[in-house]
C-alpha cells in the first residue's frame, strides 16, 4: 500500500518549530540541573552526563526532538530521510506515549519537583508526548504500518532494559524504582518490565489501528 500524504495542516511549520524547540529546551534544562547538582557536590560531570543519558525519558525525548528537527529543517541528508520514515516516527510516537503514561501512572506521586525541575518534568513527561502525538496525527503519512513493525519498535525498550540492569548491577543505581533489583529482586523487576512491555505493545497496536483508519478516511 502506498503511503497517504498527510493532510494539509495550516500551522504545520510553526507548530513543528515550536515543538522542536520545546523538546530541546526540556532536555537542556534537565541536563543543566543534573550537571549543576554534580558540580555542587564536586562529583564527576562526565558521570552526570552518563546518568543523564541513562533515562528512557531522556533518550526518547532526544529521538522526539530529532524527528521534529528533521521535519523542521529542509536540508536533505540520509539521517533526515531515515528519521522521517513513517515507521520510524510512529515507533518514536509509541515510545513517547509510554513515557508519558508510565510517568503519570507510576512515578508522578513519588515526588513534587519545583522551579526549573518542575518545568523540565512537565516538558519531558507531559508536553512533549502530547505535542509529538499531535505531530504524528497530522504530519506523518499514513497507510504503511504493519504488525511486523512492532517487532522493530520493541527492540528499543528491550535493549534499554538490558542496559539499565547491567548498569545497575555495576553501580547499584537504577534509573527507575520499578526496576530497582536491589530493593525488589529480579522476579518482581521482570514482572514489572513485562507489564510495561505489554503496555507498549497495546499502544503500538492502537497506533497501527489509527494509522489504517486514518489512511482509509
Amino acid at each position: 500500500m502506498v503511503a497517504h500524504v498527510a493532510p494539509a495542516f495550516a500551522a504545520r511549520p510553526v507548530f513543528v518549530a515550536v515543538a522542536a524547540v520545546s523538546g530541546w529546551a526540556g532536555l537542556a534544562i534537565q541536563m543543566y540541573l543534573i550537571l549543576y547538582s554534580r558540580w555542587s557536590l564536586e562529583a564527576s560531570l562526565l558521570g552526570g552526563l552518563i546518568s543523564f543519558f541513562s533515562y528512557f525519558t531522556v533518550l526518547t525525548n532526544t529521538l522526539v526532538a530529532t524527528v521534529l528537527t528533521c521535519e523542521w529543517t529542509s536540508r536533505e541528508s540520509a539521517a533526515r530521510r531515515w528519521f522521517l520514515q513513517p515507521w520510524v516516527g510512529s515507533g518514536v510516537a509509541v515510545s513517547i506515549a509510554v513515557v508519558g503514561l508510565a510517568y503519570n501512572v507510576l512515578l508522578r506521586h513519588l515526588w513534587h519537583p519545583e522551579g526549573w525541575q518542575f518545568l523540565a518534568d512537565e516538558l519531558l513527561h507531559d508536553i512533549m508526548p502530547l505535542l509529538f502525538l499531535v505531530y504524528w496525527w497530522f504530519c506523518v503519512p499514513k497507510g504503511t504500518l504493519r504488525l511486523g513493525h512492532i517487532g522493530l519498535w520493541v527492540f528499543y525498550p528491550l535493549v534499554y532494559f538490558a542496559y539499565a540492569l547491567w548498569r545497575g548491577h555495576l553501580l547499584a543505581v537504577y534509573p527507575y524504582p520499578f526496576i530497582d533489583v536491589d530493593r525488589l529482586g529480579y522476579p518482581q523487576v521482570f514482572l514489572n518490565a513485562g507489564g510495561l512491555l505489554a503496555g507498549f505493545v497495546v499502544i503500538a497496536l492502537l497506533l497501527i489501528g489509527l494509522d489504517r483508519w486514518r489512511a482509509r478516511t
